[in-house]
């Protein structure tokens, strides 16, 4: 039998939110791990042993996605409650607010070298947004139903997005024109991204389907089926030679795309798996669902091949030949439904290394922009308890009170160490 560390192993286990988790990211230098939530908090875990994660609040609604800049110096959170936060992700816990669209927003991602955001949202739009300015640059809108995720293409000359309507569209970001859009699906589609090398884009389906586009040719060179239920997101390993998936039949499972097969199934959530996000390196992943918790796995994929693997699994491998991503001449659709062998991962809690770490609650001075371009200003007060060497948290807070003939302005003016988390 192969050792455990040549299977992917949960390695930890976080329980700060209260609700399900709906989106996590690591940061650039893996050694953090932002996640939000239903609870309508975003939290910031230290991924170093026996230390504290940090909880902060500002979203009025369901926070529905994070993803830390490429520098790490900023956090962006998409929510139900119409706006996106940029959150500086110190103590202090500060963010610039924009109030984005006039419905849902349901992801953000930034482009590639950091200075614009994308978001998409129930409104049927999609915007794109100057980091440095905080301002709004320009919507694209030919989805006719809601958008449920917008991502940029490495040169952030391509946004790939996909919705409600069934559709995967491909716009150019220099004349903020779509130029291709892929409808092979029966209901709405939930993700899209695109590979590491930006030659091809993955998009995820309720219908549980998983296909694979090749952008030099448009067309479709891999599809999965290997999900009972709605996949709800997706993640490709840096190297662009596996991906793992996130669905509602409480799985991850792990694909991989040179072979062009399923080969390990995770059982590790209680509940729908919401998100999952290989970290920089690809050394870990994480998955997060409705049970409300978050999980970090280590991938072990280059201990040993997968043959290897299976053979001391006692377990036959008879692949078809695969299309491979590199391949740039147009091939069959690959169909890889779930009967051929893949190895069933049962993690339980003793699998993990550490408790869960302590948790500190943190609010925010918040800077509001919207796509008009007006701007106004609030503060927010929130302590958490005091650790060793550290006084409670205190804020600066305004209070506007408000009648037909008073307004009173009470400005609590208080003392804060201002220290980076990272």
């Amino acid at each position: 039998m192969a050792s455990v560390m040549e299977d992917p192993t949960l390695e930890r286990h976080f329980k700060g939110h209260r609700d399900a988790v709906t989106c996590a990211d690591f940061s650039p230098n893996s050694k953090h791990l932002a996640s939000g939530s239903v609870d309508k908090s975003l939290m910031i875990w230290n991924l170093a042993l026996k230390t504290r994660a940090y909880r902060y609040f500002g979203h009025q609604d369901v926070i529905t996605g994070v993803q830390f800049s490429p520098s790490g110096n900023l956090v962006a959170t998409s929510s139900k409650d119409r706006t996106v936060r940029l959150w500086t992700p110190t103590m202090k816990g500060e963010s610039t607010m924009f109030k984005a669209h006039t419905a849902a927003v349901r992801s953000v991602a930034f482009s590639h070298d950091g200075q614009r955001l994308v978001t998409a949202s129930d409104d049927k739009s999609i915007k794109v947004w100057s980091v440095r300015g905080q301002c709004f640059n320009y919507s694209l809108n030919q989805h006719t139903n809601w958008v449920r995720c917008a991502r940029f293409s490495p040169d952030g000359r391509l946004i790939a997005s996909c919705g409600d309507d069934r559709s995967v569209r491909l716009w150019d970001t220099s004349t903020k024109r779509c130029i291709n859009c892929f409808t092979d699906y029966v209901g709405s589609t939930t993700f899209v991204d695109f590979n590491s090398s930006g030659t091809c884009i993955a998009s995820s389906g309720a219908d549980s389907s998983l296909k694979i586009w090749d952008l030099r040719t448009n067309r479709l060179i891999q599809q999965y089926q290997v999900h009972s239920a709605g996949i709800n997101t997706f993640s490709f390993h840096p190297s662009d030679n596996y991906l793992i998936s996130g669905s509602s039949d409480s799985t991850v499972k792990i694909l991989d795309l040179l072979e062009g097969r399923l080969i390990y199934t995770l059982h590790g959530h209680k509940g729908a798996v919401i998100t999952v996000a290989f970290s920089r390196t690809g050394e870990v992943f994480a998955s997060g669902g409705t049970d409300g918790q978050v999980l970090m796995w280590r991938t072990n994929f280059d201990t040993k091949s997968y043959r290897d693997v299976l053979q001391q699994h006692g377990r036959r491998s008879t692949p078809d030949p695969p299309p491979h991503l590199s391949d740039i001449h147009p091939r069959v659709p690959h169909l890889h439904r779930p009967q051929s062998a893949d190895i069933q991962i049962r993690p339980t809690v003793a699998d993990t290394r550490s408790a869960d770490p302590h948790v500190t609650e943190r609010g925010q001075a918040v800077h509001r922009t919207t796509s008009k371009g007006s701007f106004d200003q609030q503060a927010a007060l929130q302590t958490g308890p005091a650790m060793p060497g550290e006084s409670n948290t205190v804020h600066v807070s305004v209070i506007v009170f408000k009648s037909s003939s008073v307004k009173c302005l009470v400005h609590f003016i208080m003392p804060f160490k201002d220290a980076p988390l990272f």
